[in-house]
């Protein structure tokens, strides 16, 4: 009987190449099938369904890759040349992906799978995409993303027709008084406008973006070679479905499509198509964004990290320590020009910090796969990262291989990060409370207690309310980003403060009652955020109960009791009077 043949470069890479892509071929079968279930759930008021289903999405890949991963070291560890087995396996992958209308999502799933396999550190350009293909294999787009609706008949029968056409199995409450009320806010949108360009038509996304209790029409406003934002979000209340905002501004829009939001979940083939189509309402939004956004995170890294080498080759600034008090827990550094930050886990916390590396990275995990509510800050997970050492100011690097040596060494002219988290950044509150007059300071500490009651309702204590952990985004947004000591409401026990029986009891430096972990006291909060006289009135004018432990356990028994909470993405003024 013949030997077997034994098994050539080229069969392993052909072997490699096909596994790859079938195992990417399941995992969008699935993430499709997860997506699709959306508006079922939304139908159905199945708000616990949607959450589960949002983290059940967020696991799949990283599931996904592993299993790959797993199976190719198996097949692969034999192999004398790997590196240049993975590269002949990139070219056979790019040539079975010709003709797919989600080439860039493919290539982003190799790029995941060979870099692990092989431990790759910075950029490999033979075994990896570096610059997508997407322009010269994707399949040409048989239709536009979006329907086109001519304002034929006045706006209300324009309204009548867009909303109409999105059919649901629950029946609408009120079509007719909501597009007359969406043409009022329209036609008082366009007469106030300078320009007095005429509404050509209104270019609607085909696809309805689900996310939580709502679900959003996602288009634009076309006048002449003018675009802007039109998002329609709807409520499914008691009596059917209802349009319950009509939003037309680029704030707005920025706002439900915020990096502090959880995911849409959108059916779409051509995710490229939406995203430019999204990009053509929110031009200042990074392309980035917008992927991670439609829930394509692990692409919109990438597209992150392409974006961040595109701005290191055209500039020359130099990464330097971030604005704020320095972190006990956490390095953080940015380049001046670019409105990111990044965040390294120190090798060491001093005290009072109790914390370990493994628990932060834990914290940041939760919130990941967290209903983050349009609070807390997306962070990107990046792991060996190389940058080039002249691009950082020299104390900060002396800073970094000191504090941080188990994330950051030196390679000869290279700075090599071994794990880091990228986030949008924020001006702490801390600094822009006292670098602003008393209205915008003022201001801001009330979204600081709407972001705290925000963060209640979705289960989240911030543990340290510090104004140092909060930021403000460019639209005057209040956000949490520090992780170490958060945790889920449902876990703290909220306790009044003892009265003291005896002076010594009140003078006393340290708690005379027994404190466990898990306490929490909200009476004491206010003596630890050094707000000045009229902030603090202002604060406690409109958010006193969050110093009660009332308020507190209150929160906990809505939670337990498995009540989804709404928060919406826009102001309770720009309602339409429904009750969701």
């Amino acid at each position: 009987m013949r030997a077997a043949r034994p098994e050539s470069e080229l069969d392993l890479a052909e072997w490699g190449a096909d596994a790859i892509l079938r195992s990417y071929e399941l995992f969008r079968e699935e993430f499709n099938r997860i997506t699709g279930r959306a508006r079922a759930r939304f139908e159905a008021r199945d708000w616990r369904g949607i959450q589960q289903d949002a983290v059940e999405r967020l696991d799949l890949r990283p599931r996904s890759v592993q299993e790959l991963v797993q199976a190719l070291e198996a097949r692969c560890a034999g192999a004398a040349e790997r590196h240049a087995l993975f590269a002949g396996m990139k070219r056979l992958y790019a040539a079975r992906m010709a003709g797919r209308h989600d080439v860039e999502l493919a290539e982003t799933f190799f790029n995941s799978a060979t870099r692990r396999v092989l431990g790759t550190v910075g950029v490999q350009p033979d075994q990896e995409f570096v610059a997508s293909d997407w322009e010269l294999l994707a399949a040409p787009s048989a239709e536009p993303v979006y329907a086109t609706y001519r304002p034929e008949g006045g706006t209300e029968a324009l309204f009548r027709r867009l909303l109409g056409d999105r059919a649901f199995r629950v029946p609408w409450r009120d079509l007719a008084g909501d597009a007359r009320l969406a043409a009022a806010e329209l036609d008082a949108f366009l007469a106030s406008t300078l320009d007095g360009r005429p509404l050509d038509a209104v270019e609607l996304a085909r696809p309805v973006f689900f996310r939580n209790k709502g679900a959003y029409l996602v288009g634009r406003l076309r006048r002449g070679d003018a675009l802007s934002p039109l998002l329609l979000p709807l409520l499914n209340g008691e009596g059917g479905i209802a349009l319950d905002a009509v939003l037309l501004t680029e704030r707005d829009a920025s706002i439900v499509f915020s990096f502090t939001r959880s995911y849409f979940h959108v059916e779409i083939d051509r995710p490229h198509d939406l995203v430019w189509f999204v990009k053509s309402l929110l031009p200042t939004k990074r392309v980035s964004e917008i992927y991670i956004g439609l829930g394509y995170n692990k692409h919109g890294k990438t597209e992150l990290y392409r974006e961040l080498q595109e701005h290191l080759a055209h500039g020359h600034d130099r990464f330097r320590v971030a604005a704020g008090v320095p972190g006990m827990v956490m390095a953080v550094f940015t380049l001046p020009s670019l409105d990111l930050v990044f965040k390294v886990i120190k090798d060491r916390f001093p005290a009072p910090k109790s914390t370990t590396r493994a628990e932060v990275m834990r914290k940041y995990a939760l919130v990941f796969r967290h209903d983050r509510a349009g609070r807390l800050v997306d962070a990107q997970e990046f792991e060996h990262l190389a940058f080039e050492r002249a691009r950082f100011e020299p104390a900060l690097l002396e800073a970094l291989l000191r504090d941080c040596g188990e994330s950051v060494r030196l390679e000869g002219d290279r700075v090599v990060v071994r794990h880091l988290y990228a986030e949008r950044r924020l001006v702490p509150l801390d600094l822009y409370v006292r670098d602003h007059d008393e209205p915008g300071a003022r201001d801001a500490v009330l979204d600081y207690g709407q972001c705290i009651r925000d963060l209640a309702a979705t289960n989240t204590f911030p543990g340290d309310l510090l104004l140092k952990n909060f930021g403000v985004t460019r639209h005057g947004r209040v956000i949490f980003y520090d992780y170490d000591e958060l945790c889920p409401v449902t876990e703290c026990r909220f306790r009044d403060l003892p009265a003291p029986r005896d002076d010594g009891e009140e003078t006393a430096a340290e708690p005379w009652f027994y404190v466990a972990d898990e306490d929490v006291f909200p009476e004491e909060f206010l003596r630890f955020l050094g707000l000045p006289g009229p902030l603090r009135e202002a604060f406690l004018s409109a958010h006193a109960e969050l110093l009660t432990a009332g308020f507190w356990r209150r929160c906990q028994e809505r939670l337990r009791a498995g009540e989804v909470i709404d928060i919406f993405p826009y102001r309770q003024s720009q309602r339409l009077g429904h009750s969701g």
